[in-house]
């Protein structure tokens, strides 16, 4: 006997034998040890030996009658070893060596020993297998040897999808019976007892054999004798088993099943370049289906944001004031909630919308699309403008409120100061016509002639001290009209009211003095202290009611220095309230001279002076009324200054942290434009870094919030300026928001870089190589103008490092180009130039079949047939080409 075989190794052939192998690069005995060993001294069951011999028969034959010899016996027929030397050239195509034609035993031995060492050089291991047993008809050792024929030249080179052998062929009947109910192949077994699996290989080949809709599970026999058949007639594959042993075996022969399942395979091999072209045209639909989905998600997203823009740009360009402070700290709070609520959110989609299109754009390159090109206004182009408009609107609608704000707190503080003037002036003015148009004169007595005239003289002056109110009066309503006062009517009358009086007053006053001296040379001079009491009383009294009067006057400062004004103004005014008190101890002991000089002679006084009616009364009320004023007045003022005080703490607390935060943001998006041109590492590295570097940008937020709580604070305090800083929150928010963008649009290409050398297979080194050649390339000046025309299309003088990735993608890998799609449609058109719908809905998955169809335009050549469809337009179609 001639041993094979390396003496450790055992080859097991019996009842739990599972033909478990693959084909490998190591050769055919790496695979053979992956077979579940036999044992020599067991016997096979019954069942199994019945079908392998039946089905290993039927093998050997197909094959031998190619040479026009067959077997009958198949442990006696290959005992010489002439038939099985014969088997091997005719299934191998080689030439064996001269068989020996003695009929004497060592002659057969020689002749199986041929037969056994060209089985071997074809890197198959044959354990415990020896000539001797073949020669002496060991029908165990026969069959195990006709098996380890088959798995070599059956069964090894089967390879589907990175899958050979018995794994590739059970994938391969997994994909070609998946569509089909009531069928599920799960091994060489039990998974074919009920016939449907057979059926159902042969009717997804040649659908026009079998009827598949008429089979039924729970008739076995009838649907194996179809196959069997069907097989046997059509297709030249012999019947190997009687569809009675495959029923009655609660487990049939694996082998067995295997070897019937490995002619269906060869039978159909010529199939199998369908099968790779729709392979191919999957994958290129599947490309083209994904990225239409990104571009709908694309054009939905735009719209959406679009729209939001459109409807709140109109918001943010609406100027027209409220008539009260209230109503537009209402509208600023409203701003403050969209710039806080609504903006944030629109500010990631707009981010997000960017990277969608970069990432897109990334994918038609890879695939050899043309590049996407959104609807008409719906350009990242056009986002940009709409947000710069948006933001436009937003800083004017900010300015524009402030500055309303200022306007109406300066016209109420104007309407309100118009009101006390004209109704100290209104006061004054009661009763003055009726005085002046009296005619007492004309019955007076010649000291009561004078008296009037002192009288009048006295009026004249505190008519001339009211003069400075009226023109204050009217200078103020005029101010609230030229500001668009909202009750400017009610004003302006009330204004003309006053100035029609005053000069009637004017004119009355000028009447009733020339009346009065036109007898005045009648008259004698009444008590010279009456008259000098009237006359310094009256002024006193004017500055009195003055002093009142601006003592509670409203006051509106901004900042710490004018407040301090006001204090210095009130502590000067104070300094001259000695002086005047003086002054009116002096007019008081005037009239108190006057009642003494009259005591004194006897006078019998009327009881008022007759010159003024201002009485030493009026004059300590009013006196005692000042003296009041003057401490609330210092506690305004303080209270004012204490307010100040605190704005400027908010300035400076708002700028220290401002001018923290500002240099901060400039620091960040210089180390992102360092980052971005001296990455290091692989792009894993490299993008694990970058999301580190966001992390930290993103845990600096909170200075960020803390900067917009100051500002909120200043705002709510009306505070417009800052001289501490020169950074604005609206610019550190476009600082901000810039940020957050350019980390995330940098994080954004490194993910399209891997998602290019993933797509292309570029490896690492090459990539860095890439990023060498785009900084550094040189070349002449065809070579160059050719890749320039590749990079940068728009001739803008500037080329991204991932255009030069995609370039020099192209110029070093393999991709699907449109010539190979067309190709491949007319490898399952079977070399037509055209292909029907029942073909394509027979050769691709049933989505990718339709989208086939809805998109091929009718084939108009003349060899069109009934149905026919043009796959050619529609594969250049593909790669946004028009024509081959």
């Amino acid at each position: 006997m001639v041993d094979y075989h390396a003496a450790n190794q055992a080859y097991q052939y019996g009842p739990s034998s599972g033909g478990n192998g693959t084909g490998g690069g190591g050769g055919m005995g790496d695979y053979m040890a992956q077979e579940d060993d036999w044992d020599r001294d067991l016997l096979l069951d019954p069942a199994w030996e019945k079908q392998q011999r039946k089905t290993f028969t039927a093998w050997c034959n197909s094959h031998l009658r190619k040479a026009g010899t067959q077997i009958e016996n198949i442990d006696e027929d290959f005992r010489d070893g002439l038939k099985l030397m014969l088997l091997l050239e005719v299934i191998s195509g080689e030439r064996l060596p001269k068989p020996e034609r003695g009929k004497m035993r060592v002659h057969k031995i020689n002749n199986v020993n041929k037969a056994l060492d060209f089985i071997a050089s074809k890197g198959v291991k044959l354990v415990s297998i020896g000539a001797e047993e073949i020669v002496d008809g060991n029908a165990k050792m026969t069959l195990g040897m006709i098996w380890t024929i088959i798995l070599r030249f059956a069964i090894q080179d089967i390879s589907v999808e990175e899958t050979s052998a018995k794994e590739g062929l059970l994938l391969w009947c997994q994909r070609k019976t998946a569509p089909y109910k009531n069928v599920n192949v799960q091994n060489f077994h039990i998974s074919w007892k009920d016939g449907l699996a057979f059926n159902a290989l042969i009717h997804r080949h040649r659908p026009e054999l079998i009827e598949y809709d008429k089979l039924r599970k729970d008739d076995p026999v009838t649907n194996l004798n179809n196959a069997f058949e069907v097989a046997e007639k059509y297709l030249d594959i012999p019947k190997m088993l009687d569809a009675e042993d495959i029923v009655n075996t609660a487990r049939p022969d694996e082998k067995a099943i295997m070897t019937y399942v490995s002619s269906f395979y060869h039978a159909f091999s010529g199939a199998q370049k369908a099968e790779t072209a729709a392979n191919r045209i999957c994958k290129v639909l599947a490309v083209n289906q994904e990225n239409e989905h990104l571009m709908e998600d694309y054009e939905r997203l735009a719209s959406d944001l679009l729209e939001w823009i459109r409807r709140t740009i109109p918001w943010l360009e609406d100027r027209v004031p409220q008539k009260t402070i209230q109503e537009m700290q209402q509208k600023l709070e409203d701003f403050r909630d969209y710039r806080r609520v609504h903006k944030p959110p629109k500010v990631q989609e707009k981010c997000q919308l960017e990277i969608n299109f970069n990432t897109l754009q990334t994918k038609l390159r890879l695939s050899n699309r043309p590049a996407f090109m959104p609807s008409e206004g719906r350009m990242v182009s056009d986002i940009n403008n709409g947000w710069q408009h948006l933001e436009q609107a937003e800083k004017g609608y900010e300015e524009w409120l402030l500055n309303e704000i200022r306007r109406l707190e300066r016209l109420d503080h104007l309407a309100e100061k118009f009101r006390q003037k004209a109704s100290i002036h209104e006061a004054w003015t009661d009763g003055k016509e009726a005085m002046l148009k009296h005619r007492d004169y004309e019955t007076a007595t010649l000291s009561d002639i004078k008296a009037l005239i002192r009288k009048h003289e006295a009026f004249e002056s505190d008519l001339a001290a009211h003069q400075d109110r009226v023109e204050q009066i009217a200078a103020i309503a005029q101010e609230l009209n030229e500001l668009d006062y909202y009750d400017s009517h009610n004003v302006n009358t009330r204004c003309q009211k006053i100035c029609d009086q005053w000069d009637n007053l004017g004119s009355l006053t000028h009447s009733r003095r020339e009346a009065l001296e036109k007898t005045e040379k009648q008259l004698e001079t009444i008590d010279q202290l009456h008259l000098e009491y009237a006359k310094r009383a009256a002024p006193f009294n004017n500055w009195m009611e003055s002093a009142m009067e601006d003592l509670q006057d409203m006051f509106i400062v901004h900042t710490i220095e004018e407040i301090e004004g006001l204090i210095s103004a009130h502590d000067q005014f104070k300094s001259t309230l000695p002086d005047a008190d003086r002054e009116r101890e002096a007019i008081l002991a005037i009239h108190k001279e006057a009642q003494r000089i009259a005591e004194s002679n006897h006078i019998k006084l009327s009881g008022s002076n007759p010159y003024t009616s201002v009485t030493p009364q009026i004059i300590n009320s009013k006196w005692e009324k000042v003296q009041q004023l003057v401490p609330k007045r210092d506690h305004a003022l303080l209270e004012e200054q204490s307010k100040q005080q605190s704005n400027e703490h908010l300035r400076r607390q708002f700028a220290s942290q401002a001018n923290m935060v500002g240099p901060w943001i400039q620091t960040k998006m210089e180390e992102i434009g360092r980052i971005s041109i001296e990455m290091n590492g692989t792009l894993e590295d490299q993008l694990s870094h970058l999301k580190q570097y966001e992390r930290s940008i993103v845990d600096y937020k909170p200075n960020l919030d803390l900067l917009e709580q100051q500002h909120q604070l200043i705002q709510e305090a009306l505070i417009f300026d800052n001289k501490h800083t020169n950074y604005t929150m609206e610019h550190l928010r476009v600082g901000w928001e810039q940020l957050l963008t350019t980390i995330a649009r940098t994080i954004n290409e490194v993910e399209n870089q891997i998602l290019t050398r993933d797509a292309k297979g570029i490896s690492q080194e090459q990539m860095q190589e890439f990023r060498a050649s785009f900084n550094h390339f040189d070349k002449g000046d065809a070579e160059f103008n050719r890749i320039m025309s590749v990079v940068d299309p728009n001739h803008s003088g500037l080329v991204t490092f991932q255009a030069f990735i995609d370039f020099m993608s192209r110029e070093t890998t393999d991709t699907d180009t449109a010539d190979q799609v067309i190709a491949s449609f007319k490898v399952l058109a079977g070399d037509k130039n055209f292909i029907t719908a029942e073909e394509l809905r027979r050769e691709l998955p049933p989505d990718q079949a339709e989208y086939c169809i809805a998109r091929m335009a009718p084939y108009q050549g003349p060899d069109a047939a009934p149905g026919a469809l043009d796959y050619k337009s529609f594969s250049t179609a593909l790669y946004g080409e028009s024509d081959l």
